[in-house]
């Protein structure tokens, strides 16, 4: 099965810093299948999605969504690819003074002309959809709210509704549970994994949360000072790797007070 998003030899300095921000990075993603992005802070797990979503250029290496190269496209090339690729954010990006509605259409801006996303004349079809996807993820009785009235992990739902509505290839999913309590992170990521397989989506999520990463994702790509240093099933990362990796014990890494199954 040819990769939705595939990643060839990626390397990012920022300017003003000799230290790349990752480097030596290869890595392919699959219809359908989530991965979970796993290392310390700095270790390079957001410029990997920036980089894929070009909302920074690479320094050097290769990105092909769907089989099409994203580096060195010029910008209106950059912006029809852009929206094969969902993003959904630490901090939801949502206008907390518009409703959920209005947030959640937003996800059709790039399919629409200029006039018609200021105006916001959408679709019925898109409106149909849009009330859908709200209804099956427990969204519906909050349509005419405003996004700022919500909870954390009601907007964050929010969030991945209106990526959804972008109807992507792929979702970029950047800490969505970080500032979520434990039973809204369950209930988020629960959600990332059921649309993604329901809808044929090659995810990548990046977590701080090790157990959350062990429970929902299919397979672990674990960063330290912005390379890959492990790439593989979940089943298959041990305690030992996870040490390797953070430098601490995996016990000090849980987000719950329940200790995950492992191997040993």
């Amino acid at each position: 099965m040819e990769p939705v998003i595939e990643v060839r030899d990626l390397k990012k300095i920022y300017r003003g810093s000799e230290k790349p921000a990752v480097r030596n990075l290869n890595l392919a993603v699959r219809k359908g299948e989530m991965i979970g992005v796993i290392g310390p802070s700095g270790a390079g797990k957001s410029t990997l999605l920036r980089c894929i979503n070009r909302l920074v250029a690479p320094t050097t290496g290769r990105i092909f969504i769907e089989g099409e190269e994203i580096t060195g496209a010029p910008a209106a090339r950059v912006r029809k690819l852009r929206r094969r690729v969902g993003m959904v954010f630490q901090h939801h990006n949502l206008v907390a003074r518009l409703t959920v509605m209005q947030n959640v259409m937003h996800g059709r801006l790039g399919y629409m002309n200029t006039l018609d996303s200021v105006l916001g004349r959408y679709t019925e079809g898109d409106k149909q959809r849009a009330l859908t996807i709200l209804e099956q993820t427990g969204l519906g009785d909050f349509l005419y709210h405003r996004a700022g009235e919500l909870s954390g992990g009601q907007r964050q739902r929010v969030g991945i509704v209106r990526a959804l509505m972008q109807e992507p290839s792929a979702l970029l999913c950047d800490e969505p549970i970080a500032s979520l309590d434990p039973a809204s992170a369950q209930v988020v990521m629960g959600l990332i994994r059921d649309v993604c397989r329901r809808h044929a989506i090659a995810c990548i999520v990046n977590l701080h949360q090790v157990d959350a990463a062990l429970k929902y994702a299919d397979r672990i790509i674990g960063m330290f000072e912005g390379e890959i240093v492990y790439d593989g099933p979940t089943a298959e990362l041990t305690e030992a790797v996870i040490e390797k990796i953070y430098g601490k014990p995996m016990a000090e890494l849980m987000i719950a007070g329940e200790r995950p199954e492992a191997n040993s």
